[in-house]
């Protein structure tokens, strides 16, 4: 029975009650914050992307983009590391294991969520 036939949900205080699963309930707090999905998003596209380039590919002030990167390295999903290249210091940020199984995870529920919002059609 799909979720707009099921007549638990015309009483949402029942629904609650039974346990009723609604794919949101499996949004990571941490990854789903737009900011720091397109960190983990860019991460896991590259090797590994610099400060500056994640900063204006989204649009952030260093320090707001410090702060996202402090939130998501405390939670093991990113790697910051520091060096030089020439005299010009960079930071370079790379996601971990953890973060590309966080992202997966995350995808995999708005996936969830998009199929119950997209008209089935007939073929």
């Amino acid at each position: 029975m799909s979720p707009a036939e099921d007549p638990r949900l015309e009483q949402p205080e029942q629904a609650e009650q039974a346990g009723l699963e609604h794919p949101t309930n499996g949004l990571d707090e941490t990854v789903h914050q737009r900011h720091r999905l397109g960190i983990l998003t860019i991460t896991a596209e590259a090797q590994r992307a610099e400060f500056g380039y994640l900063r204006d590919a989204l649009g952030l002030t260093p320090g707001n983009l410090s702060k996202h990167l402090t939130v998501l390295e405390r939670a093991g999903m990113v790697e910051v590391d520091k060096g030089y290249t020439g005299r010009r210091p960079r930071t370079w940020v790379r996601i971990t294991p953890q973060g590309r199984a966080a992202l997966a995870a995350e995808l995999a529920t708005l996936t969830r969520l998009l199929h119950r919002h997209t008209p089935a059609h007939d073929t």
